[in-house]
């Protein structure tokens, strides 16, 4: 089959309020933009987010419909699946389909060449409502967790349900991407779809972009007064990015070295995090200031980056502290930073939720931290150039693939 020119892309992501997934759906939408393709990112909730895209990009954000009309949206498109589907007919269905008939409506009217969706609930609502809407527009699914996880771990049914609707569903996609090859191998392990059908893409890092932004000057004591150095932790507080292990770890280094940790971030678990911290009598040490615009003035200003997580899909806040020189270490957890770091080649791999072993790795990493130069090297290795051309490739068909 030979390639299909792209002229109009719709970019479909569940949320664009914070996460990596978010911030790779936005970056995708501007490098896309720049080649000349109209592209549109549809999604539930704006953000304030429409000033950052380029000319030759928008956001739609797709409305809300009631349980009643989202349910027969759905029933409607697939009647053969409705056993299958059950779990999608609660009103605790995932958002994007609560927004499926809006969605269908708008792959019928704006009539998109090529459709790219990011992330599990936006990709099983892409391939129904791209069959509802009977429109050719190829379609490219992207998985950016470990699933395995997500459904064993996740609340809702619908979750649960997941490996199931996507061994049914993800086949009627053109291709189907993960964005880390532990990812890839834990979809086809947990869905039983054949690994050749899943491409592995990794997410991009705009190492320029981080550069300039590091560059950008922070009003706050910590990075004035350089003769303390920072711990730095970065994402959601919630239990998939496991503070509490940072936290340990950091009471327990700071018995030998005197030493600050600042934690970026905003969630459900900050309550729980500052009574840890009191309890460990190191409160006047621990900065949680919530999310931050400009988190990579922090990084290139902090003396370690640590991630935490009890999982990730890709972990890009981590490729995104190396193209900022920051030395790094983290978690061995699935999937993804084993692959950037390259088996602890640019960085130290320590277990998961074991604060003993993040100290000594802490510790260790002060005392002779690596060269940024070589840090920012392995990141700019995850070009924006590259990512594209391999979408560009499977939205194009150029792979080969029908």
């Amino acid at each position: 089959m030979a390639a299909l020119p792209i002229r109009s892309l719709a970019l479909i992501v569940r949320t664009l309020e914070g996460g990596g997934m978010q911030r790779i759906v936005l970056l995708l939408a501007e490098a896309f933009a720049k080649t000349g393709i109209q592209v549109e990112v549809l999604t539930g909730h704006d953000a304030g987010t429409i000033s950052k895209l380029p000319p030759g990009a928008s956001i739609r954000c797709l409305p809300h419909s009631n349980v009643f009309s989202s349910d027969l949206a759905l029933l409607k498109a697939r009647p053969r699946d409705a056993f299958r589907l059950l779990p999608l007919l609660t009103p605790l269905k995932p958002d994007m389909f609560r927004r499926l008939p809006a969605l269908i409506e708008y792959l019928r009217t704006a009539k998109p060449d090529a459709i790219l969706a990011a992330g599990t609930q936006s990709n099983l609502a892409a391939i129904i409502a791209r069959a509802a809407a009977g429109v050719p527009a190829r379609l490219v699914v992207s998985e950016h967790n470990t699933l395995s996880i997500v459904a064993h771990r996740g609340h809702g049914v619908f979750r649960r349900a997941y490996p199931g609707l996507v061994r049914r569903f993800y086949p009627e996609a053109d291709a189907i991407a993960a964005v880390s090859r532990g990812v890839a191998q834990d979809l086809a392990q947990t869905t039983r779809l054949p690994e050749e059908l899943i491409t592995l893409i990794y997410n991009p890092v705009d190492a320029e972009a981080i550069a300039r932004a590091g560059e950008m000057p922070v009003e706050h004591p910590w990075l004035t007064d350089r003769s303390r150095p920072i711990i730095l932790g970065v994402g959601r507080l919630h239990r998939q990015k496991d503070f509490p292990t940072l936290i340990r770890a950091f009471a327990i280094a700071r018995k030998q070295r005197d030493l600050q940790l600042a934690i970026l971030g905003e969630g459900s678990e900050r309550k729980m995090l500052e009574t840890l911290c009191h309890q460990l009598g190191v409160q006047d040490d621990v900065l949680m200031p919530g999310f931050v615009d400009n988190p990579f003035a922090w990084m290139s200003r902090a003396s370690l980056f640590v991630l935490s997580s009890a999982w990730e899909g890709f972990a890009l806040v981590l490729a995104e502290a190396l193209a900022s020189g920051c030395p790094v270490i983290s978690t061995d957890c699935p999937s993804g930073p084993r692959e950037i770091l390259q088996d602890g080649t640019y960085g130290s791999l320590v277990p998961i939720g074991n604060p003993e072993a993040m100290a000594s790795a802490i510790l260790t990493t002060l005392a002779a931290p690596p060269d940024a130069a070589r840090l920012r090297a392995r990141a700019a290795e995850f070009s924006v150039d590259a990512t594209v051309a391999d979408y560009r490739r499977l939205l194009e068909g150029a792979d080969g693939r029908c």
